[in-house]
């Protein structure tokens, strides 16, 4: 979680703006339900009433109402209108509307008192159909407010205000009770439908203003699904910048970092670790980001929004949302530790994967040899099943959240409609809010089953980030130091004073008490049994390892007070193996020299005995060199090695065992050639063949990690037995004499 901070804080702002958006497309997808609902409730079951008070109606409808109105409420609902003169401006401003307003006296709402006013006038025209339902059933007949009201004459109504006038106030008791009791929903219910009777008698055309609502609902809710399209493609755009731009950054400091490892960190890690790290862990941390910050987000949001809304609509329907989210919470709880341990083993496996893979490519032509391509298969085979079936693992656990979700979803939209059915019976919950309720449960599911993709995908992308941090934050064993000396042109010697190493976890020193002095134009040489320790000696000399004790001093200052870029900037160094990149002859030898003109790529590739197979390719120096150098032979890729050293034109050049794949004949001639081309530098040979090394100045042998003779060739015959053993296996009486 550190390593995503760290990363992330660059990109804060676009974290923020992105949780904003997201914010905003939650709300307009947590929005759109209530808009289908108001197109259901209002906009088809009351004709596009969504007034709570007509905007004007008959002034004999006003008597009637007041009828059924304590003294309260009539004083507040009358003082909510206003009559419209015949022939004013006004009422032919409201002709357009209301064709008939001219053949009536009409009353306008002002909007004084206005809530109060349009409770009364709920209660009022619930408290009068309920009085009209008992009038219908003394004289045999049915009414409802759904239908049977829409049929009924108003000039009828209104001749019954001066006889409901003249009866006792008692007579009405039983249905303003009834009315003041009523649920709220119903008693709008009623009151639309008088409204738009008292609409009908103005001579409005219904059908156009219940079209006009819908119409206006439905473009709202395409403007409003437009900008959480927006938002969400917003998001989608600068999530993948961050998560982008992220995953760049952490690759590029892993593979500097790695550049800056000594050998001694490479021990630490598998090469096959380091390139799994650098792709597969960081694609990972990638995906998280990109996923985590349009679902990490956005779920919540919904999921709590969803809730929040769902409660809303209806409070008695809350216990269904509730064991919703219980069940949901126990199966992602329970698919959390069913696959989180095979998580946490998954990318050791793809590392092993890895390793067997590059193993098996880099040495083919062994295996051939030896004709282990079974047992090589078998060894892939096992990798490959184990990380196999560790995914299919966890695919599965993943795959069956899906389904138990769906199921889950459906069964609470059953529910719902179960309950809910019952509740538009009662008329205690209208149609539209119940096709909202299943809207909000399913996104509030959804929401649940997004949360648990992020909670499945964090522990492997935890585990990810842990084994890249582990490789940024890795200690360097060799470092610069805080104050560096330079050190100019070097025209002085390379002395090791009492050098002594060992390995990280060795119990002895690999080296030990090594002291002598390599001179500017000569050459030494450095012979010994295998594993006597002299590519670890000359190792020493450009930092891949440091000295245990002692120290090394080039121009008489310790290396280790030097910059080791400018250390290895004065050292041409070749490799006991010979390694050549992609590109062409002309572009690895300039790997040496990157500025170096096409006269010294030419000598050097001369002075290195190269010329003569470089010539006969097709294109010559411009001739591709494949990855690894694998179109060119052994002998070939070391002469291609030592010109890319010797193009640097350095003071110092180490080649260790450089010569060992080259034939007699280009051996002496490529010793005879560097002789003079390396006159005033020091040369550090590291040789398994007496041959080789017989004409250099010095010629130090080890053994054990000790120097055991010292001197030229002539004098290590006389003085030095395991020099003598060496030379009498290698050369004949006669060459030794």
């Amino acid at each position: 979680m550190k390593l995503l901070k760290t990363y992330l804080k660059p990109f804060a702002a676009l974290v923020l703006v992105c949780v904003a958006l997201l914010f905003g497309q939650a709300m307009c997808d947590l929005t759109l339900p209530n808009l289908m609902s108001d197109i259901v409730n209002t906009g088809i079951q009351l004709g596009g009433i969504a007034e709570s008070l007509p905007e004007v109606m008959n002034a004999e409808a006003e008597e009637l109402l007041a009828v059924f109105m304590d003294e309260a409420d009539e004083s507040a609902f009358r003082a909510a209108y206003s009559p419209v003169e015949h022939g004013s401006a006004e009422e032919t401003q409201l002709a357009k509307t209301y064709a008939g307003i001219a053949d009536v006296n009409a009353v306008r709402l002002t909007g004084d008192k206005e809530t109060q006013a349009a409770e009364a006038y709920s209660k009022a025209a619930y408290a009068f159909m309920t009085f009209l339902k008992a009038y219908g059933e003394q004289s045999g007949q049915t009414l409802d407010a759904e239908s049977g009201i829409q049929d009924i004459d108003m000039s009828q109504l209104y001749a019954l205000t001066p006889m409901l006038r003249q009866l006792p106030r008692e007579q009405f008791a039983d249905a303003m009770a009834e009315a003041e009791n009523a649920q709220s929903m119903i008693g709008s219910q009623v009151g639309a439908s008088f409204t738009k009777l008292f609409y009908q008698e103005l001579g409005m055309d219904m059908h156009a203003k219940q079209t006009g609502y819908i119409v206006m609902k439905g473009l709202q809710m395409l403007g409003i699904a437009l900008l959480g399209v927006i938002a969400a493609v917003l998001v989608g755009f600068l999530a993948s910048r961050v998560s982008s731009a992220v995953a760049r950054k952490m690759r590029s400091d892993v593979f500097r970092k790695v550049e800056s490892f000594s050998s001694a960190e490479f021990d630490r890690f598998s090469t096959a670790s380091l390139i799994t790290r650098t792709t597969n862990d960081i694609t990972q941390v990638q995906m998280l980001i990109s996923m985590g910050l349009r679902m990490m987000c956005y779920a919540p949001i919904m999921g709590v929004g969803g809730v929040i809304f769902a409660v809303r609509k209806s409070v008695s329907l809350s216990w269904i949302i509730a064991l919703a989210v219980l069940v949901l919470l126990c199966l992602v709880i329970v698919m959390l530790n069913v696959a989180m341990p095979k998580f946490k083993i998954l990318q050791k496996l793809t590392d092993r994967l890895n390793l067997v893979s590059r193993e098996n490519l880099s040495g083919m032509l062994v295996v051939r040899a030896f004709t282990n391509e079974r047992f090589e298969e078998a060894r892939f085979d096992k990798a490959n099943q184990d990380l196999a079936w560790t995914n299919r693992f966890t695919q599965r656990v993943m795959s069956v959240a899906m389904p138990v979700m769906m199921l889950l979803m459906n069964l609470v939209s059953l529910l719902i409609m179960w309950v809910g059915g019952h509740a538009i019976a009662e008329s205690t919950m209208q149609v539209g809010d119940m096709m909202a309720y299943i809207q909000y449960a399913m996104q509030i599911i959804m929401s649940f089953l997004f949360i648990s993709m992020i909670f499945i995908m964090v522990p492997r992308a935890m585990v990810s980030a842990d084994r890249v941090q582990e490789v940024l934050s890795t200690q360097l064993s060799i470092q610069d130091p805080e104050h560096p000396k330079t050190l100019g042109a070097v025209t002085g010697d390379l002395a090791f004073d009492d050098v002594c190493f060992r390995y990280g976890n060795a119990e002895e020193d690999t080296l030990s008490h090594i002291s002598f002095t390599a001179k500017r134009g000569e050459t030494t040489a450095f012979i010994g049994a295998t594993g006597s320790g002299k590519s670890t000696l000359v190792n020493l000399v450009p930092r891949f390892y440091d000295v245990t004790g002692g120290a090394i001093r080039l121009n008489g200052i310790d290396i280790r007070d030097v910059r080791q870029q400018e250390l290895r900037d004065n050292i041409g160094y070749v490799p006991q193996k010979g390694v050549l990149f992609s590109g062409t002859i002309d572009s690895n030898i300039r790997y040496g020299k990157e500025d170096a003109d096409a006269a010294e790529v030419q000598e050097a590739i001369d002075i290195a005995q190269a010329s003569e197979f470089v010539s006969e390719l097709p294109n010559g120096v411009e001739n591709p060199i494949a990855q690894g150098g694998t179109n060119v032979s052994g002998g070939q890729k070391q002469r291609l090695s030592i010109a890319r050293a010797l193009v640097k034109k350095a003071p110092v050049y180490i080649f260790d065992d450089s010569f060992s794949a080259l034939d007699f004949k280009t051996d002496a001639k490529l010793r005879r050639a560097l002789s003079t081309y390396t006159k005033d530098a020091i040369v550090l040979l590291v040789a398994q063949r007496v041959s080789t090394i017989m004409n250099a100045e010095q010629i130090i042998v080890l053994h054990e990690g000790r120097i055991v003779g010292r001197g030229t060739h002539g004098e290590l015959l006389k003085t030095c037995p395991e020099y003598r053993e060496i030379a009498e296996s290698q050369l004949s009486e006669e060459e030794l004499a």
